[in-house]
């Protein structure tokens, strides 16, 4: 449910005036670094992601992901790199966080991971068939992260982005945002926005395709609870202020829901741009 802190204001939104860009930077940094001390709450309760997503990818680029190299970017706990791994691609890891990359190492000890970020790849020029960012490409500058990927990638290769995305148009779903939304003074609706072409490459240089997978999953409420709980904004609040949005909204879930599950719903949203052959 995060956005980046340099999103867009949407249509409608009460028009102040931005903050400066080093208040905005500080504010990116403090978030993306927020996941380090919830990395093994991350780890057991963030949803994965759909055949159907891989399956896309493997359709848009023209090729299996069997024997490609990858470099999945911002791997956090490994969640990406590990089904990436599953499809037989040959995968290295980039993350900059020492939680995350502790948490990575214990989860998947073959799969090597290399500390970095997308603004500045560790990695040769012309060394991968496939950069993907799985919930990561809104911590980057894509004036930088996009000549970086282009860099690293061979011809004919692939930048692949994508983002679970809530499902808006479930009643129970649409509720609970706007009580995140209310809590936490932020618009959740702008996500979705502002998961487009525009926002990922703001140069308009690279030519994406886009894609939406809608799946779902059933969990505990604490479970969900866990999962919306590993999000920076919440991370970021004092821990009272998060803590009594998630007692309230275990008693609206259990509410809804007695029997103690709930239906996760999401629409993964990707976008995919090729280079040159």
């Amino acid at each position: 449910m995060t956005t980046s802190p340099s999103a867009h204001h949407p249509a409608g939104a009460d028009p102040t005036p931005d903050p400066p860009a080093d208040t905005l930077e500080f504010a990116r940094t403090a978030r993306a670094r927020s996941f380090n001390a919830a990395a093994a709450q991350y780890a057991a309760n963030r949803p994965s992601y759909p055949p159907a997503l891989f399956d896309a990818i493997e359709d848009l680029t023209g090729r299996p992901l069997t024997g490609a190299r990858v470099a999945d970017v911002g791997a956090g706990t490994g969640i990406a790199t590990a089904l990436l791994h599953a499809r037989g691609a040959d995968v290295v890891a980039v993350e900059p966080g020492d939680g995350m990359a502790a948490q990575f190492r214990r989860a998947l000890p073959g799969i090597p991971v290399i500390r970095g970020t997308g603004d500045d790849l560790p990695l040769a020029d012309a060394s991968v068939d496939l950069v993907t960012y799985a919930q990561a490409w809104h911590w980057t500058d894509p004036a930088r992260a996009v000549p970086e990927a282009l860099r690293v990638l061979r011809p004919g290769g692939a930048l692949a982005l994508w983002w679970n995305t809530e499902a808006l148009d479930v009643p129970w779903i649409a509720e609970a945002a706007a009580r995140i939304a209310r809590h936490f003074d932020i618009d959740i609706s702008a996500e979705k926005r502002n998961v487009d072409a525009r926002a990922a490459d703001p140069t308009g240089f690279l030519d994406f395709t886009r894609r939406t997978v809608r799946w779902s999953r059933r969990v505990p409420v604490d479970t969900h609870l866990a999962n919306i709980g590993s999000h920076s904004v919440f991370l970021v609040h004092a821990a009272d202020h998060t803590a009594s949005f998630l007692a309230e909204e275990r008693e609206h879930l259990f509410r809804a829901f007695p029997d103690g599950f709930v239906e996760e719903v999401y629409e993964v949203v990707l976008l995919l741009a090729r280079t040159p052959g």
